[in-house]
C-alpha cells in the first residue's frame, strides 16, 4: 500500500511552497553590498591618487632628465604662458650643463652602454643649443632688443624686458 500511496503522491501536481523572505536580511544584504560599493570606490580613488603622485625611480636616468629639464628651462625652452615671452637664463643653463659634464667624467666606465649613449648625447645637445641661444641673445643685445645680462644673475627678483622684445633675459 505505500507503494501506491509514493505513486499517489507523484501524481499529485505539486503546490508551491510559500517563500517566507525576511525583510531584515534583504535590508542587511542591501546594506552589505552598499558598504562594498564604499570600499571598492575608496580603494580607486587610493589608487588614482597613488598613481598621480607616484614619482619616477630614483635612477641614472632620471638624474641625466632632472639636470637636462633644468638646462632646457634656461634655455627658453618653457616660456612665460602669461606673458607670451621666452625666459632665458644662460647662467643657470650653463651650470645644469656643466654638472651633466661632471656626472659624465665621475661616471666614466661605470655606465652601462645605453647610458653612456644617452649621457653623451644628451650633452651634446643641450652644448649645441647652448651655442645657439648665446648668439641670438648676443644678436639680440647688438640690436638693442635687450637688456645687457647682470654680472650676478641673482641681484634683482625682477626679470627685465624691453619693450621690442620677446626675450627676457634675468639681471
Amino acid at each position: 500500500m505505500n507503494q501506491m500511496q509514493d505513486a499517489a503522491d507523484r501524481s499529485k501536481p505539486a503546490t508551491p511552497a510559500a517563500l517566507h523572505v525576511d525583510s531584515d536580511w534583504k535590508a542587511q544584504a542591501e546594506a552589505e553590498r552598499e558598504k562594498l560599493r564604499k570600499l571598492d570606490s575608496e580603494r580607486a580613488a587610493t589608487a588614482e591618487a597613488e598613481q598621480a603622485t607616484a614619482l619616477p625611480p630614483a635612477d641614472f636616468r632620471s638624474i641625466v632628465g632632472l639636470l637636462a629639464t633644468q638646462a632646457l628651462g634656461g634655455l627658453g625652452a618653457y616660456g612665460d604662458p602669461e606673458t607670451r615671452r621666452i625666459v632665458v637664463d644662460l647662467p643657470a643653463a650653463q651650470f645644469a650643463i656643466d654638472l651633466l659634464g661632471v656626472l659624465a667624467e665621475k661616471t666614466k666606465g661605470n655606465l652601462s652602454t645605453e647610458e653612456t649613449t644617452e649621457l653623451t648625447s644628451i650633452l651634446a645637445e643641450l652644448r649645441s643649443r647652448f651655442v645657439q641661444i648665446a648668439q641670438l641673445v648676443a644678436a639680440q643685445q647688438a640690436q638693442g632688443g635687450a637688456v645687457p645680462l647682470a654680472a650676478n644673475p641673482a641681484s634683482s627678483a625682477r626679470p627685465e624686458t624691453s619693450a621690442k622684445s620677446k626675450l627676457i633675459i634675468p639681471g
